[in-house]
Parts: structure tokens; sequence; C-alpha cells
């Protein structure tokens, strides 16, 4: 077998030992909520699809990276690590631009969120935020789920998303029909 080969399938051994204990993870979060009958906090959720976007990412660019980029990943467990850490990262980024409605749009979901005491928030009201907002509806979830997957497997996507929203703000300030 070749060295390239060889470096190929200890890639791709780790990677499917990895996406399968993430998946794992992901499970048993999943049905330990259910077994303790608690609420499932849906970051967890973001974060796994993350988590399995950047796996899936790693996989799909294996054979077009070159053979010193390949010989590192295939001697470092932290290096094929990273990318879906930072894949988790940056879904649970999106899930914080969808709730905030940073990013919105018809094509996110659409989100289930206590209110907050007035006129100034309690601990409680931040507890209950982060234990009790979900998606309005299935189909929210569904769209919840893919893009987190696609906040993983795209290294740029949230990146871009957050440079735009950050243009659209900056054009808002600059913009004379917002002046009184």
């Amino acid at each position: 077998m070749s060295t390239r080969t060889a470096m190929l399938h200890t890639v791709t051994k780790r990677l499917i030992l990895m996406t399968a204990t993430a998946l794992a993870g992901v499970v048993a979060v999943f049905g330990l909520t259910l077994f303790w009958h608690q609420r499932f906090m849906i970051s967890w959720v973001c974060f796994g699809c993350g988590l399995l976007g950047g796996f899936v990412s790693i996989q799909q660019r294996l054979k077009k990276l070159g053979d010193e980029e390949l010989a590192l990943l295939s001697r470092s467990w932290f290096q094929i690590l990273l990318v879906p850490i930072y894949g988790g990262i940056f879904s649970l980024v999106l899930y914080v631009g969808l709730l905030s409605e940073i990013v919105k749009g018809p094509l996110f979901p659409h989100f289930a969120i206590p209110p907050f005491t007035e006129p100034l928030p309690t601990r409680d009201d931040v507890i209950r935020f982060l234990s009790q907002t979900y998606p309005t509806s299935g189909q929210d979830v569904a769209k919840l789920l893919f893009w987190s997957f696609v906040a993983g497997f795209s290294e740029r996507f949230v990146p871009q998303l957050l440079a735009r929203s950050e243009q659209g703000d900056k054009a808002g300030q600059n913009d004379p029909a917002d002046k009184p």
C-alpha cells in the first residue's frame, strides 16, 4: 500500500471513529433527557450537528488534500478534531444569531421564547430562556438541524453571515432615511 493510501486509510478510520463517538454522545444526551423527563437543551443538538458537519466536510476534502496536510492529519488526532470543533462552535454562533433574529427569513427556523420579566430580566428568566426556548414547529426543528449541519460543514458560512450582518448594521447607521 502506498504511503498516501495508508495515510488516507488512517485518517478515514479516525474520522469514522470520531463521528460515531460524536453521534453517540448526541444520542446519549437526548436519550438521558427523555429518560429523566427533562427538557432537552436544543443547543446540544446544534453543537452535535455542527460536529457531524465538520467530520463530513473533512471526509469530503481528504482526497484533495496535499501530502503534507494529509501527513499532519494522519499523525494527529487533535488536527482531525479541530475542524469539527470549529463546526460545533459555528453552529452555536448560528443558533444565537437565529435566536436574536440577526439571521432571519423564511428559510430559517422560528422559535418560541419565554418572555422576560419587565423592566429588568432576572436570573430565572435567563434559565428559562436557555432551557425552554424551542423551535415553534417540526419544520423549524428540521430547519435548525439542517442549518446547524451546514454551519459545521461549510467553514465559511457563519463568518460570511457575520460579515453580512455587520455590513448591514453599518449601512443602517449611515442611511439618511433612518434619521428623524
